[in-house]
């Protein structure tokens, strides 16, 4: 599609950093600092408790949510650190996969990601997605930036993410062990008129254009 860019590395390239942030991913928005803290609140069908150890498992169907961090799983272990930090391992059923989706501070963004595994740290903010690793953008409801590879770290502090492809005889979903992207270009911003740069004409009149059918937008889970 013309507005899209798509991008197929080989397995020549261990790993691919987006660190062009500001182009690739809208600006300088990072995820939602009040994140850090909120308390984390779990739903679950058991729970294991270790007060000394500052540790808690939970199985059975997880739901956790930290402000406007959503986590799902079939298992996640938590631990706190003495200085308050907290860090999650998210283990998804057999054949499914678990679920993370954060707010963007300041926009109506949020990053959304999956894989068999989920690495959570409090501490540095930074979210990694291991084997079948998808992560997405959200603009409002629609998709507008997705990667796939075998492992993918999101740092939140600096809004920069690594996807690994893995090389060959990776998990299904990153074939051959490649990367997928799919990354949108930013709207350009328009220059201010002035120091001798004269106002632009106003376009012309168009025609007004035909209605269309509204079509279904990405959103959620996948199942």
């Amino acid at each position: 599609m013309p507005s899209k860019i798509r991008a197929f590395m080989n397995q020549t390239t261990v790993s691919l950093l987006l660190s062009l942030v500001l182009a690739l991913w809208g600006g300088a928005a990072l995820a939602e600092k009040a994140d850090r803290a909120k308390p984390m609140n779990v739903e679950a069908d058991a729970l294991r408790y270790d007060d000394l150890k500052q540790t808690s498992v939970f199985t059975g169907r997880v739901v956790l949510t930290k402000g406007t961090i959503v986590i799902r799983g079939a298992r996640v272990d938590v631990r706190q650190d003495p200085e308050g930090y907290q860090y999650g391992v998210v283990t998804a059923e057999p054949g499914k996969l678990a679920f993370y989706r954060q707010k963007r501070e300041g926009v109506d963004e949020f990053i959304e990601g999956e894989g068999e595994i989920i690495e959570y740290d409090g501490k540095a903010d930074r979210v990694k997605f291991i084997k079948r690793a998808e992560l997405r953008r959200y603009r409002g409801a629609s998709v507008t930036d997705e990667s796939v590879g075998n492992v993918i770290t999101y740092d939140n502090t600096t809004d920069v993410f690594a996807v690994d492809g893995g090389g060959s005889g990776t998990a299904p979903g990153t074939p051959g062990g490649r990367v997928r992207a799919m990354l949108s270009p930013r709207e350009a911003a328009s220059a201010p008129a002035g120091a001798g740069r004269p106002a632009a004409p106003p376009p012309p009149p168009v025609a007004p254009a035909a209605q269309l059918r509204s079509s279904t937008t990405l959103g959620g889970e996948k199942k």
